[in-house]
């Protein structure tokens, strides 16, 4: 199996298709690699391409208060995306872009192997639990791949665009956490005296 290492190393020398062009930074993920939560998003935004983190603008902020919400943070879950580059303008990462670098996503998964896998946004849904899901309608509700819990909610720039997004989100995330609480509860990070 490749190594952490040798899998950065080669993810950020990537040319396998052209958002390799355009990108400032490679994004490759974040946070505990021994995690057993995995979060998925679809592709870096304009902030992580310049950071070369994932999550930090806006969505970031909004994702991290989402972690808080239910006793998590970024030093308890890893983070990653579908594409490890910017598309232009923040478009949907096409699907040749997606088969180009599912490969890095798959690799990290088997080297994390969570017990739980979230998706952020339809295209994370759509690549990772079911290309005809609907985030519209199936966010929140939870299915088994392989032994691994897997679910999808309202991608946080979604949640920004569209507040009345909310409420749902607050739900999913509950279930999330009644979830870690079941298959994995010394994720939770400790609450403050």
């Amino acid at each position: 199996m490749v190594t952490w290492e040798e899998l950065e190393a080669r993810c950020r020398q990537c040319q396998n298709c052209p958002l390799s062009e355009t990108r400032t930074n490679v994004v490759f993920g974040v946070g505990n690699r021994q995690a057993d939560i995995l979060f998925i998003g679809e592709g870096p935004g304009e902030q992580e391409d310049l950071q070369g983190e994932p999550f930090v603008g806006p969505a970031g902020k909004l994702l991290d208060l989402m972690l808080s919400l239910i006793d998590l943070d970024r030093s308890k879950v890893y983070i990653a995306n579908i594409v490890k580059c910017r598309p232009p303008r923040n478009r949907d990462p096409l699907n040749t872009e997606q088969d180009a670098c599912i490969g890095y996503l798959r690799a990290q998964t088997a080297l994390i192997r969570p017990k739980i896998i979230v998706c952020l946004g339809r295209i994370a849904a759509m690549r990772i639990i079911d290309k005809g899901f609907r985030i519209t309608k199936q966010h929140g509700q939870w299915f088994d791949r392989a032994g691994v819990q897997m679910t999808a909610i309202y991608h946080p720039s979604a949640v920004l665009r569209d507040p009345l997004k909310g409420p749902d989100t607050f739900v999913d995330l509950k279930g999330i956490q009644a979830k870690v609480r079941e298959l994995c509860p010394d994720s939770f990070s400790p609450r403050p005296e």
